[in-house]
């Protein structure tokens, strides 16, 4: 039976002498939690781990377009569509798109995924050539800035790639489009690979799992090893869960719950929860603009497992939010 560990993460000063490092962070580890298909969770110490599993757990992650794996960072949501579930029809025109890129950077964006081809529950496949129609200008003027292209399409993708992007977002876990996935090998690109049970106009008719957590890693394992056995770098790939994606709300919390334990693919970990169905369901907030709140809480849920890239509407008030986060943990405060 296989054995699958979660790292029981902390950061709470002293640090023990045995604890070992998060995805080599400054959050750390003594003890895991093993889960097997049977439904049993274990408490084991961290010095039980086999020596494969410890290291893929606590080995550093490399950089990412830039920017370093051993701390959060955010990727602001562009969403270049009419019909997104939160922001859509926002920026009519590339220009307007683009001012607002260079807003969310200010802001304090990290990098930016930007995406032509709605992906909310219900949607449908848009052609390609009007994908590229929507995303290829705004990229091309917001070129030079940290990228990424939202989308399933390998056409949509290279030319994106030629516009200025450096990484391929593939809500499909690269299911829908399999050249996609040889491109990416071919070009030593960054990848982003998520989890999503059916298709969008599908995903959430009655998903079902097994495990969701177990399942969830299965795929995601499976996938990153497949692209490194074609030859991509594993400090290439990253790794979604894909919150909302064909998953119930107690789906989505189970994963929440869970999150730490896709440390042991190797990869960074991407979270998009932002004004998520779920958030506005237990939040009480119908309104999909007004679910910031709700956003950040489980954003942060995500920092404290050391999650290491979170994906968001509200760049600013997420910012601001895990400022004061890190300020209080680690005293990383700015103040003169």
């Amino acid at each position: 039976m296989q054995d699958y560990f979660r790292p029981l993460v902390r950061s709470d000063r002293p640090r023990p002498d045995n604890a070992l490092p998060l995805a080599g962070s400054p959050r750390w580890f003594t003890h895991v939690a093993r889960h097997r298909r049977d439904g049993s969770v274990t408490r084991l110490p961290a010095s039980d781990l086999p020596d494969d599993v410890a290291t893929r757990l606590s080995a550093p992650r490399g950089t990412l377009m830039g920017l370093p794996m051993d701390r959060p960072q955010i990727m602001g949501i562009l969403n270049v569509t009419p019909d997104s579930f939160s922001d859509g029809g926002r920026d009519r025109t590339a220009p307007e798109a683009a001012r607002r890129g260079r807003t969310l950077v200010t802001e304090g964006a990290d990098l930016l995924d930007i995406g032509g081809e709605s992906t909310r529950p219900g949607a449908s496949t848009v052609p390609v050539g009007e994908e590229i129609g929507r995303t290829e200008p705004v990229i091309r003027a917001l070129a030079g800035l940290p990228i990424s292209i939202d989308t399933r399409k390998l056409a949509v993708a290279r030319a994106a790639m030629r516009a200025g992007a450096s990484m391929v977002n593939d809500v499909s876990g690269l299911t829908f489009d399999p050249a996609l996935a040889d491109y990416c090998v071919d070009n030593a690109l960054p990848v982003c690979i998520m989890h999503a049970q059916g298709d969008p106009q599908t995903m959430q008719d009655a998903p079902h799992y097994d495990d969701v957590l177990l399942d969830v890693y299965d795929f995601l394992a499976g996938q990153a090893d497949r692209l490194v056995a074609a030859g991509l770098a594993r400090d290439k790939i990253v790794i979604d869960p894909g919150i909302g994606f064909g998953k119930t709300t107690q789906h989505n919390l189970a994963l929440l719950r869970g999150l730490s334990l896709l440390h042991g693919i190797g990869c960074p970990i991407l979270l998009g929860v932002s004004r998520k169905g779920f958030i506005g369901r237990i939040g009480k907030a119908p309104d999909p603009a007004a679910r910031a709140p709700g956003s950040i809480a489980a954003a942060l849920t995500g920092v404290t497992q050391g999650v290491q890239i979170l994906r968001v509407h509200d760049v600013a008030q997420t910012r601001q939010a895990l400022a004061l986060w890190q300020a209080v943990e680690n005293g990383d405060s700015h103040d003169s």
